[in-house]
């Protein structure tokens, strides 16, 4: 871990002075950076201060396992500047954490949550995930309101996703546990917007929900709307309005070229006037503002394809802004394809 975090500060010294413009967020995530004692987090948080200028109103994030926040850890991440804390509490039932190898329990993420409102975070971000091996619908509102006891200021809600190489993958070969068949993705998903639009929330995002604007997450925001931003570390990747790069997934040659003085990119891409509308459109129909459909000009069946989408109820227009519905949602991987025939 020394060796990685040596490495990561000498990249950060490698961007200083590229930025004309101070930055208004800063996410420290990737995994569990919570797993890191408050020295080395002070290391870390130091040396980006050090190098680069952030505005004062920062939003300051980090991404943190409920079975690390005791009181000293909480109190040492406000005091280095932290005034966002994005929980990863999973779900409050023990069998099902159990399920998913987490390191926590539900008392554990009560207490964590309850720890950070009386330390005086005023930001606090919960994701969950729903379709987990037997839940059913009544078992995952009971997760929902359980969360919401809380009041968090953001609920991400994530499908369980199966990816090739895991555990997950191995056990569904096995026939341990099977994915979820589209009608019961639809009920979860729809149940999940439902109940937290009805206690306040704004389903902003596919997985995202605020309590207002103000809570939106302010970082995230830049991917979805093509903002520029800095990445930082294994696997990081970047974006300067036109251009995209990326490290090394393999923690060693991260290091290896760092401990060399020399720039930890694996490859670089600068991104085609096509490659960038299509990206726009992609990432609008995943929020609710959607995309300007002023940019498919040249697309001699836009009006066609607008009118049987929205007589389809899967989007909706708002004079040049083409916004996915709750049902555009569902089908969010295949609805930009209408567009980008």
């Amino acid at each position: 871990m020394p060796r990685c975090l040596d490495a990561l500060k000498k990249e950060i010294a490698l961007y200083q002075g590229l930025f004309k413009e101070p930055f208004d967020s800063l996410y420290l995530g990737g995994g569990t950076p919570t797993i890191l004692s408050l020295t080395r987090l002070k290391e870390i948080m130091d040396c980006l201060f050090t190098y680069f200028e952030f505005k004062e109103e920062t939003e300051i994030t980090i991404e943190a396992n409920p079975g690390d926040m005791d009181r000293e850890k909480i109190f040492g991440l406000k005091s280095m500047g932290f005034n966002r804390v994005n929980l990863g509490v999973q779900s409050f039932n023990d069998d099902e954490l159990a399920f998913l190898g987490r390191r926590h329990d539900g008392k554990e993420a009560k207490e964590a949550i309850a720890y950070l409102r009386a330390s005086g975070f005023d930001n606090i971000g919960i994701d969950l995930i729903y379709g987990l091996k037997g839940q059913s619908l009544e078992g995952w509102k009971n997760n929902l309101e359980k969360a919401l006891t809380f009041q968090p200021e953001h609920i991400s809600c994530y499908q369980l996703n199966i990816e090739k190489g895991t555990s997950f993958s191995s056990m569904k070969e096995s026939g341990l546990i099977e994915p979820l068949k589209e009608e019961m993705e639809e009920s979860f998903f729809l149940t999940t917007s439902e109940f937290l639009e009805g206690h306040g929330y704004t389903h902003y995002e596919i997985s995202n929900f605020a309590r207002g604007i103000t809570f939106y997450s302010r970082h995230n925001r830049k991917y979805w709307d093509h903002t520029p931003y800095l990445g930082l570390g294994p696997s990081a990747h970047s974006f300067d309005g036109a251009s995209r790069w990326w490290n090394p997934r393999s923690v060693r040659r991260y290091c290896e070229s760092l401990e060399k003085m020399e720039s930890p990119v694996e490859e670089h891409e600068t991104l085609t006037s096509e490659q960038i509308i299509m990206e726009n459109v992609s990432l609008g129909l995943r929020t609710r503002w959607g995309f300007d459909k002023r940019m498919l000009v040249n697309n001699p069946e836009l009006q066609k394809t607008i009118s049987m989408l929205t007589d389809s109820g899967c989007i909706h227009v708002d004079g040049d802004m083409i916004i996915p519905t709750k049902n555009g949602f569902l089908i969010a991987d295949h609805l930009p394809l209408y567009f980008l025939k």
